[in-house]
């Protein structure tokens, strides 16, 4: 009796000072927008509920009912693979948008989909970048099954991208290589796969400037520079892997001398005598050759580093 007059009061409240507050109205059937199934995922896990493959969707986090921006609290598994009652109905074979496998939708299709969401940030310079002109699908690289991408994960990214950079792959079992397969340095500290206005998909604008993340010491300004450093470190160093130390293109002196080949001590790997008067070898070209003596190679704030010396 209580119950039922307080239930009076409150709505004769509400009639008089206007509609009743969200939690209190009765709750609304949600409106199925044309082409959705009626009860969204729920539908979906009816047939799928049973395969590991799918339901490891429901640990990623585009798979957040309380976040409305993922397409779960949209329209669940229809947020991403589109209007497919007809699906559920069993009047088609497949969902709307099939992302691989192949009965997969255009390339097109399936980055739109994607590109709904993931458009800012280092996304902004997908469109007519050099993997969007290639055809590559967003799925072609990343894994939206899974509780962790794979390309997001230190320890399993280079993999991914070692599947179509073989020639990398190569590079990174050298002697002297980058530490990719020690999970310190992965491919996107380095370059930015979905478009940069910086060469070889760089994330910043220059060779140097991109080394000068991690190599700062090298940045300067220095009192006494060494033009080839200030220009490109790629006129001494290859990036991704090589057979001589440091990642230099070839080893010293030989490096030195493709520039510093115009007479004396620095083009001669034969010079003095030894014990016996023989013709011997340069002293100064041996082990590390020119950076025996000139070992601030890369510039020098010393008053005394005209020849990077000190």
């Amino acid at each position: 009796m209580k119950q039922t007059l307080a239930l009076k009061l409150l709505f004769g409240m509400a009639l008089t000072l206007g509609a009743l507050p969200a939690y209190a109205q009765a709750p609304q059937p949600t409106a199925v927008m044309p082409g959705f199934t009626a009860n969204g995922e729920r539908t979906c896990l009816t047939c799928h509920g049973g395969d590991p493959k799918v339901t490891v969707i429901l640990q990623n986090p585009m798979a957040v009912k309380g976040d409305p921006h993922t397409p779960f609290a949209r329209e669940g598994c229809e947020g991403c693979h589109g209007p497919s009652g007809d699906h559920a109905a069993g009047k088609a074979p497949f969902p709307a948008i099939v992302f691989k496998g192949p009965n997969a939708s255009p390339v097109e299709v399936r980055n739109a989909v994607c590109l709904t969401c993931h458009q800012a940030g280092l996304r902004m310079n997908w469109q007519g970048s050099q993997m969007e002109r290639a055809g590559l699908a967003c799925t072609d690289c990343h894994t939206a099954h899974t509780a962790k991408d794979p390309i997001l994960v230190k320890a399993t990214q280079p993999e991914k991208c070692f599947t179509c950079h073989a020639e990398q792959r190569a590079d990174s079992f050298k002697f002297s290589h980058h530490p990719i397969r020690e999970g310190l340095v992965v491919c996107s500290d380095c370059h930015n796969p979905h478009g940069s206005p910086g060469p070889k998909m760089l994330k910043e604008f220059t060779v140097n400037e991109t080394c000068y993340n991690c190599h700062a010491d090298k940045r300067g300004p220095l009192l006494w520079e060494h033009q080839p450093v200030r220009e490109n470190c790629l006129t001494c160093h290859t990036p991704h892997g090589s057979t001589q130390a440091a990642l230099l293109i070839q080893r010293s002196p030989y490096l030195c001398q493709e520039c510093h080949a115009n007479g004396g001590h620095q083009s001669q790997i034969l010079a003095g005598q030894n014990l016996a008067g023989e013709l011997a070898a340069n002293i100064r070209m041996m082990a590390r050759g020119c950076v025996n003596c000139h070992s601030q190679i890369h510039g020098s704030n010393s008053p005394n580093g005209t020849f990077f010396t000190r």
